[in-house]
């Protein structure tokens, strides 16, 4: 038996992208150890992923912090790791191959590339798609990283006090990516409840989002007055009829739950860039997010709440 590293620091978006990923890690490496090192956020969430046989945490402290560096390598080599698989795919991971790590197996974006073929020009498909050749020219048979599976973290034990279906919301971002937001959200749950008083409207904020949540005319979900976690919030999502989105985690978690709905896009990037759209959940893209209006989003998911 070998130990093989995956590694993927995240964000959300990301961590949920790679579900189809693993899958297919974990298939080829069947008899193998498989860890994967990551950020304390998601420590939690892999914790529970059944490809995963065991969580490192990269603490990703700046690299003239020799002592941190030193103690990351020593707790690396302790597993004697035959082979590494990259997903983050950064600057940073490739200064851990080059310069940390002295594993010479190690498959990423960098290492997988043809002799005429550029980082740039590989980085142009979408995100899936990328990993798919990253796998494949890593002789990992591809049978699950195109359509990602997010169910194994749901929390089936969490509940919420709800008894009518209902529109689930994600309304927020990071406040580095302000770009993403769509300012409509309280417009368009107005229009939501005058039409169809037989569906509530949810939010579940995240830290720090409460009192915005507050502003949207939804009603708020938490756990104990506390943000629910990713895995209790994967549950509130797949129980949604519909899911109304900016890009960011959420979105990519009801897409790869299967829910229908629909994710707001501006001019930030493109849906098949981010590899976000499925059969059931479609984008709304318009260059300038301000100006997409309330209504023009109404009028798009209408036939589908009225289903």
């Amino acid at each position: 038996m070998s130990n093989i590293l995956i590694i993927k620091h995240g964000s959300l978006g990301d961590i949920i992208q790679i579900s189809g990923v693993l899958h297919d890690i974990r298939n080829h490496f069947q008899k193998d150890k498989i860890c994967i090192l990551t950020t304390k956020q998601y420590e939690g969430l892999f914790n529970k992923c059944p490809y995963i046989d065991e969580v490192l945490i990269d603490l990703r402290k700046p690299r003239w912090n020799f002592l941190y560096l030193y103690n990351l390598i020593s707790n690396i080599r302790k597993y004697s790791f035959s082979q590494v698989i990259d997903l983050q795919n950064s600057s940073r991971t490739e200064f851990y191959r080059k310069y940390l790590f002295g594993i010479n197996q190690w498959s990423s974006s960098y290492t997988i590339l043809k002799t005429d073929e550029t980082k740039q020009q590989f980085d142009e498909a979408g995100v899936l798609e990328r990993f798919e050749v990253q796998l494949q020219r890593s002789l990992i048979k591809t049978s699950h990283v195109l359509s990602p599976d997010f169910s194994w973290a749901v929390d089936k034990s969490f509940s919420i006090n709800i008894t009518k279906p209902y529109v689930f919301i994600s309304p927020f971002s990071s406040n580095k990516l302000l770009n993403k937001r769509w300012p409509h959200y309280a417009q368009l749950v107005e229009l939501i409840k005058k039409e169809y008083p037989n569906l509530d409207v949810l939010v579940a904020p995240g830290p720090g989002e409460l009192e915005q949540a507050k502003e949207f005319g939804a009603q708020v979900v938490l756990n104990n007055n506390s943000p629910t976690n990713f895995s209790q919030l994967a549950k509130i999502i797949q129980g949604a009829k519909f899911v109304i989105a900016n890009d960011t985690g959420p979105a990519h978690m009801a897409a790869h739950l299967g829910c229908e709905g629909v994710v707001l896009f501006g001019s930030h990037t493109s849906p098949k860039k981010v590899s976000i759209e499925t059969e059931k959940f479609k984008a709304i893209v318009s260059e300038d997010l301000n100006t997409l209006s309330a209504k023009t989003v109404f009028e798009k998911i209408k036939p589908l709440l009225g289903k």
